[in-house]
């Protein structure tokens, strides 16, 4: 027999990283995994800024920055200041780099809207990914005579139906992050 219980695991993989990016996406208030995808060169090497720094929020529109080597200072600023996406423009005392979070404008909130549904049409390129895999790996049992055709129906009817599961979980989310932003 089949099993798809793998290929579940993979498809709640796909939700849970589409989650983890949408906590990426900054709602007007500060919140220190906004600099998560930050890296920063320092002693030669691309790192995450996270280890590089501490980052904390201690006010709602301003977070902050805070080195273990201060002479790495100029180079997290830059960092900071290159990620375009982010729109964040750093400024620093030469011991903690301050981010001000500027409140969202109307057109900023249907770019971060815009931002979400890039994202949604990612995760569903991944389920879409599994799904064929699935098959893929169904057919391929098939030809080696280890599934009847009634079987690849019954895995094509199933991984059909978890892919109509998490496409609606991904809708179900959407909408929650697009009120979210819409709502001033």
């Amino acid at each position: 027999m089949f099993d798809t219980k793998p290929y579940e695991e993979k498809l709640e993989l796909v939700i849970a990283h589409f989650e983890e990016e949408l906590k990426k996406i900054r709602t007007g208030r500060a919140h220190p995994s906004q600099l998560e995808g930050i890296r920063v060169e320092v002693y030669g090497t691309q790192m995450p800024l996270n280890q590089v720094a501490n980052v904390t929020a201690p006010e709602a529109q301003m977070l902050q920055v805070t080195p273990f080597d201060p002479s790495n200072i100029q180079k997290i600023s830059a960092a900071i200041r290159a990620d375009q996406s982010l729109g964040f423009n750093p400024s620093d005392d030469g011991r903690v780099i301050r981010v001000p979070v500027p409140s969202l404008t109307e057109d900023r909130r249907k770019l971060l809207v815009k931002q979400v549904s890039e994202k949604v049409e990612e995760a569903r390129i991944a389920i879409r990914n599994v799904r064929q895999e699935a098959l893929k790996e169904a057919k391929r049992r098939k030809e080696a005579k280890e599934l009847s055709e009634d079987d690849v129906k019954r895995v094509e009817k199933g991984i059909d139906d978890d892919i109509a599961g998490c496409n609606l979980k991904l809708d179900e989310v959407f909408r929650l992050k697009e009120k979210y932003i819409l709502t001033i």
